[in-house]
């Protein structure tokens, strides 16, 4: 998985970070794994003949040579790290992966003696750091547009030809971590998540439940966030940010501002309309439990476009389902979290689709049914977490027909917090001798997508599973990852 890191204007600064114990000790063993040119000695295992300093000297004298402007900030880095539960690499089978990782970004293309220098360092087992300096040893700049991209395609072959677990091509829907200064300054604030991370989860509630932009803007304000709108020149917004009170910069004279689509891939002002849906008269548990099930079947036989607006309206509906009673809310919540990476798909997507308005009218009713609807006793409750697990597993299988691996992994681990959740209701699961109830869900099966052949996904079932699960169980639930 290459991560383009922070860039920067001094490589021997980042080479001292990399070489060093880490800013909390993470650091173990750090040493080179491959450099431009073979044979180069490494600064930690012989200090004797090359330091720190003479290795950032080298790295730096193409800039120094240029005769023309020279980058204002010339270090180029990049880390590549595998699945934790990958096997460990050697540092030979890391020394492949950097110089193919080097040649694919075009910092130096395989049989270019001129290209840029560069050098990989291994500080961690799953992990190496790639540091180049961005003028080539010819005179001339290098040209690495579309690096990350095509970095994503090299690890694409990488993990097919050393059985690495499989992860989705870059489509750009992974969730926007904080980078490491966000998570410092919120671990000197002493918060438990940073800036970035609670102005998502605030948004995407406030977009799930909205009607409208006004709707919008007010849910923002009145969950306690500073919104800054964007007009065009003809007074229509177009555009907005957000800022977390107390979030500062520059030494506290501004506030940190984020927009929509700096938060995550589907927050802008373009997609949060997307999502708006009329008011709907209250609605009682029984009826969105209904919905909830009749577009889960829906969701199963849908196509590309159609299912990928569906899974969009199911995220919205499992964070207005984050309501639930306090017995289950944390499992539900941590459910819509986990399911957030499904609800984003690549490519084109149909928003006018029976199960998308389902899901959508289902949320409606969860946010204006009267309080003992949400949380009218256990049985009540379990319905309704049986009608999102069929909905959040047939959301499971579309992803995994259509080739998704990251959105796979996600949905099916939205769908064991939500079988956690109806557990913890009290309400023992129907045995084989027992009389079926109207709250098990169907089975359902996937339609495959088109052009890819026979789907390979098992059916669809409920909560809770039965002892049997038939040649083809679901598989293990795991955390997603991003790309």
């Amino acid at each position: 998985m290459p991560k383009k890191a922070g860039s920067g204007e001094s490589t021997a600064d980042l080479l001292a970070y990399l070489f060093g114990p880490g800013n909390h000790d993470e650091h173990t063993d750090p040493h080179l794994v491959a450099t431009w040119t073979p044979g180069l000695p490494c600064p930690a295992r012989t200090p004797d003949r090359m330091t720190l300093s003479d290795l950032a000297l080298l790295l730096d004298a193409p800039v120094d040579a240029l005769r023309g402007p020279k980058p204002a900030e010339h270090v180029w880095h990049v880390s590549v790290r595998n699945e934790p539960d990958d096997r460990t690499l050697t540092d030979a089978e890391w020394a492949t992966v950097a110089a193919e990782m080097v040649a694919a970004a075009g910092i130096a293309p395989h049989g270019d003696t001129q290209a840029c220098r560069w050098v990989a360092v291994r500080h961690a087992d799953d992990r190496i750091h790639l540091v180049a300096t961005l003028a080539r040893q010819d005179g001339r700049h290098p040209r690495i547009r579309g690096d990350i991209p095509c970095m994503h395609t090299a690890a694409r072959a990488f993990e097919t030809a050393w059985n690495l677990r499989p992860m989705s091509p870059l489509d750009r829907t992974a969730r926007r971590a904080p980078v490491t200064g966000e998570r410092e300054k919120a671990a000197r604030r002493g918060l438990t998540e940073s800036a970035r991370e609670s102005l998502q989860r605030t948004v995407r509630e406030a977009a799930a439940r909205a009607t409208n932009d006004a709707d919008f803007l007010t849910r923002l304000r009145d969950a306690g966030l500073r919104v800054r709108e964007h007009h065009d020149e003809n007074g229509a917004l177009d555009g907005y940010a957000v800022a977390l009170p107390g979030d500062r910069a520059d030494h506290g004279t501004r506030p940190v501002w984020f927009s929509g689509r700096t938060l995550a891939y589907d927050l802008s002002l373009p997609r949060i309309r997307e999502r708006f849906h009329p008011a709907i008269a209250p609605a009682d548990l029984a009826r969105a439990h209904t919905r909830i099930r009749e577009a889960a079947t829906l969701l199963a036989r849908a196509g590309r476009a159609e299912g990928a607006g569906d899974v969009a309206a199911l995220g919205d509906l499992l964070v207005a389902a984050a309501t639930a009673p306090t017995a289950v809310r944390d499992q539900v919540r941590a459910a819509a979290a986990a399911f957030e990476q499904a609800s984003r798909t690549p490519g084109t997507r149909t928003l006018h689709g029976t199960a998308r308005a389902h899901f959508k009218a289902s949320a409606r009713a969860l946010e204006h049914a009267p309080r003992t609807a949400r949380g009218g006793g256990a049985p009540a409750v379990l319905t309704l977490l049986i009608a999102l697990v069929e909905a959040v597993e047939a959301a499971t299988a579309w992803h995994r027909a259509q080739h998704h691996h990251a959105q796979t992994r996600a949905a099916a681990q939205a769908a064991a917090l939500l079988r956690e959740a109806a557990t913890l209701t009290g309400t023992p699961p129907p045995t084989r001798n027992s009389r079926p109830s109207r709250a098990v869900p169907r089975t359902v099966r996937v339609t495959p997508a088109a052009g890819r052949g026979p789907a390979t996904a098992p059916p669809v079932t409920g909560v809770p599973p039965r002892p049997n699960p038939g040649p083809h169980p679901q598989p293990a639930p795991g955390p997603g990852r991003a790309r």
